[in-house]
């Protein structure tokens, strides 16, 4: 992949050096509140081992976000094939991101969201891409709507990976935005 360049971001495929700083965003429990699991070292390293080979492989994914300024890593924004929600059809792309809480409300998110935005309808011709989150969290249903992305709620779902252990995290909202909807 090209590394792409935001104003104040580097969005690239993930290197060694950010091993440390996806465990702790796979470990942390404010970045991990709405999901039913924390992640190991060891687990967390398999995860940026697979998402590393697919953004090489297709040129895209859940890219690492570095600052410009610092060459620090933050977290992660990016497009990614969705596989694990019921009703979407096969070659589906999903927006997302997770970012260390210290960076948190300084606009990173919506800056590299939109700049994946740009790549997924004019280099990739998507049709659609979209967004889903568990029912109350605010700070991503938030970016969402800041990018442009619409509520669908005849497609909310509870979703197949969560365990029944955790109801109140199964519930999620669906968000979309088409090609002909979004603004370049």
């Amino acid at each position: 992949m090209t590394p792409m360049l935001t104003e104040r971001l580097v969005l690239r495929n993930w290197t060694d050096d950010d091993r440390a700083l996806f465990h702790r965003i796979n470990a942390d429990e404010r970045v991990m509140e709405f999901f039913p699991f924390r992640r190991d070292r060891q687990q967390s390293d398999a995860v940026l081992d697979q998402l590393r080979a697919g953004i090489a492989e297709r040129g895209f994914g859940f890219c690492a976000a570095e600052l410009r300024g610092t060459g620090a890593c933050i977290g992660f924004v990016g497009l990614h094939e969705t596989v694990s929600v019921p009703h979407l059809p096969k070659g589906s792309v999903e927006i997302g991101w997770r970012l260390a809480p210290e960076f948190w409300g300084q606009g990173y998110v919506t800056e590299a969201a939109r700049a994946w935005l740009a790549f997924g309808f004019e280099r990739l011709a998507l049709a659609e891409i979209v967004s889903f989150a568990v029912w109350n969290n605010r700070r991503s249903i938030a970016v969402m709507e800041r990018i442009g992305m619409t509520a669908d709620p005849a497609r909310d779902f509870d979703h197949p990976s969560v365990p029944d252990t955790h109801p109140h995290l199964k519930r999620h909202v669906f968000y979309r935005l088409r090609r002909e909807e979004w603004r370049g």
